[in-house]
């Protein structure tokens, strides 16, 4: 229960607090580790879905030994990987527990209440809980917003569906209601240039798996029209899309803007990669590299970063093909593991996809926010998923020997 709790309170504190969810995370591990029995524990962690985050964990310490680069530089490049080992704590424990939805639903209200906020500060910013750089964004940055309410918002898509079609068309409403506040918000308000491509991937995704042709079909017709319609009214979105050409042409005169610095950074990341192709160049190298490339650089070439905003360069550079090796083999081994209906295989599906598409443009995966949203929607909807094949698997085997009798 005390895990069930604790776990409850991570997802609702995920969107407004780094410090909160490390704390209570750490909390949560010593409640739910003297609760494992060790045999089980040890036999979940020979599956793929929980071995190859942990492999890559190793992989990243082991990696420290051929990085050339001081010391705390490489210890600071394991930083991000730690994460992954929650992975099979959380599906351990949520293969067992009943109550993971509530994990899901706690994170909803949470976003929900920050898409309301979002909205207050658009109008009066002096409300704002923090100092941000946007408008509209009440705490933490747009990215990471925008990171929330996609997947909150496609998530409730086959929700707004079931209720319909079941006849509770009160919540059905709220439920269309509160999609359409996070799809508005992104539109007019704030959302990351990223969402541009994930957000078509996952409707694409949601009308594959929850629509039939027809449906599909009026599904695409509505989203044009809704982005027509978007396009004309929002001037928002159009500047920040004119703004891809404007930096381009900046990256050309070698001046910093967003788009160069990603293309800068990529360019030398391959560049990096190509040195050390098969083990890459260390843990917490990257920095380092890109010291060295600056020298006697200026503008776009002489900036320097240990993040390339890919999350395929970030692995390659410092542990070449075998991380990427991986690192696809674990985005591979979540994807299969969310195959069948439910709620929790949604779920775990929408946050695997979404991390992989988004990962295009950001390391996602070993960010703070992005990277726990992975880790804890794969973990706690992977032991939801994982458990109710058990259960499933043992009624039939139930039903079978009732037979046999």
């Amino acid at each position: 229960m005390n895990g069930d709790l604790l776990a409850v309170l991570i997802a609702a504190m995920l969107p407004w607090s780094t410090s909160a969810v490390a704390i209570l995370m750490l909390l949560w591990l010593l409640a739910v580790v003297p609760t494992l029995d060790a045999r089980a524990f040890w036999r979940s962690l020979s599956r793929p879905v929980c071995l190859l985050p942990l492999a890559l964990f190793a992989l990243a310490v082991v990696g420290t030994m051929w990085a050339d680069s001081p010391w705390p530089a490489r210890v600071h490049g394991i930083n991000p990987v730690v994460k992954l080992l929650a992975i099979p704590f959380l599906m351990y424990h949520f293969e067992r527990s009943q109550r993971g939805a509530r994990v899901f639903i706690a994170f909803l209200g949470s976003c929900g209440l920050l898409m309301v906020l979002s909205w207050i500060v658009w109008f009066v910013p002096e409300m704002k809980v923090t100092v941000t750089a946007s408008a509209g964004v009440p705490i933490k940055n747009y990215i990471d917003q925008s990171q929330e309410f996609a997947v909150c918002m496609v998530a409730l898509a086959p929700l707004v569906i079931k209720l319909f079609n079941q006849g509770h068309y009160g919540k059905a409403v709220a439920s269309a209601v509160l999609a359409l506040g996070f799809f508005a918000n992104m539109a007019f308000v704030v959302s990351a240039r990223s969402a541009l491509v994930y957000v078509p991937v996952l409707l694409c995704l949601f009308a594959f798996i929850h629509l039939s042709r027809i449906a599909s079909l009026i599904l695409f017709v509505g989203i044009v029209m809704a982005a027509t319609t978007v396009w004309f009214t929002s001037s928002y979105l159009r500047t920040r899309i004119a703004d891809i050409s404007t930096e381009y042409q900046y990256y050309q005169q070698n001046i910093p803007r967003s788009t160069g610095q990603r293309l800068e950074y990529w360019q030398k990341s391959l560049k990096f990669f190509a040195t050390s192709p098969i083990l890459g160049n260390g843990t917490g190298s990257t920095r380092r590299l890109f010291e060295r490339e600056a020298i006697g650089q200026t503008g776009l070439a002489a900036e320097v970063t240990g993040n390339p905003h890919n999350q395929t360069l970030n692995v390659a550079v410092q542990w070449g093909i075998v991380g990427l090796a991986g690192l696809y083999g674990m985005w591979l081994v979540h994807l299969l593991l969310f195959r069948g209906d439910g709620i929790a295989n949604w779920i775990g599906l929408l946050v695997v996809v979404q991390n992989l598409v988004s990962s295009l443009f950001n390391s996602h995966l070993f960010d703070f926010h992005e990277g726990w949203m992975y880790v804890l929607g794969v973990g706690i909807a992977g032991g939801m998923s994982l458990g109710t094949r058990q259960r499933a698997a043992s009624k039939a085997q139930v039903g079978a020997s009732t037979l046999s009798q």
